[in-house]
């Protein structure tokens, strides 16, 4: 992008919250919204009509995550700016962020200025996080490479727990056994990892999981 106004697409669930930001961002000059999403389906397709420069990115979103959004996104475009707008502030969540192709991450609650001076940064290519979320990602680089982020951060510990032990052929009796759970609460987590990976059954989690280093495929 030149110095002209960064085209902007805004995309978050939460009706109220996307609206605001959108009136914030429509009365800035140095600024043109060009529409808006509330599911990450929405978004990609938004995306892809209108090739915004920047796309201000909420985490989660009804249907996927916005960084499983933001990836299939800056894989169709790789000169579309990610910011994502969020009040995740965990390291999985950030780290996921930045190996999907956001080039910014910032929460809300963030000021007005900071968000517009935020979306003319990524608009230029640059790189810009909040001042926590900058404290977070220096301490990962200072503490090198070894504390890498973990695969599927999209999942809670406990379930990448799981998907290992399906990886390596365990059952849901297996797995219950093993990690002192409930039948039930096996159920529950494993249904929770077909959802979030977006596979229909164990075989496609199992292909999944031993091509991310899991199990005895790993």
């Amino acid at each position: 992008m030149s110095d002209a106004r960064p085209r902007v697409l805004v995309v978050d669930d939460h009706p109220l919250f996307r609206f605001g930001l959108c009136t914030v961002l429509a009365a800035e000059p140095s600024v043109e919204l060009v529409g808006e999403a509330a599911t990450g389906a929405e978004a990609i397709a938004t995306a892809r009509e209108l090739t915004p420069d920047v796309v201000v990115m909420d985490v989660h979103l009804p249907d996927m995550t916005g960084i499983d959004a933001a990836r299939a996104i800056v894989g169709e475009r790789i000169d579309t700016g990610v910011l994502v707008l969020t009040m995740f502030n965990d390291s999985e969540s950030v780290f996921a962020a930045m190996r999907a192709g956001a080039r910014g991450y910032l929460l809300k609650g963030s000021g007005q200025d900071e968000i517009v001076r935020a979306v003319h940064a990524v608009g230029r290519g640059e790189a810009i996080f909040g001042p926590d979320i900058a404290t977070r990602v220096l301490g990962f680089f200072n503490a090198g490479p070894e504390l890498a982020g973990p695969v599927f951060p999209e999942l809670t510990a406990r379930e990448r727990e799981v998907l290992a032990l399906i990886a390596n052929g365990v059952s849901n009796p297996g797995i219950a056994s093993k990690l002192s759970l409930s039948p039930k609460t096996v159920r529950n987590h494993v249904s929770s990892i077909f959802t979030k990976l977006h596979v229909a059954d164990r075989a496609q989690a199992i292909v999944r999981a031993r091509k991310a280093g899991l199990g005895d495929g790993g």
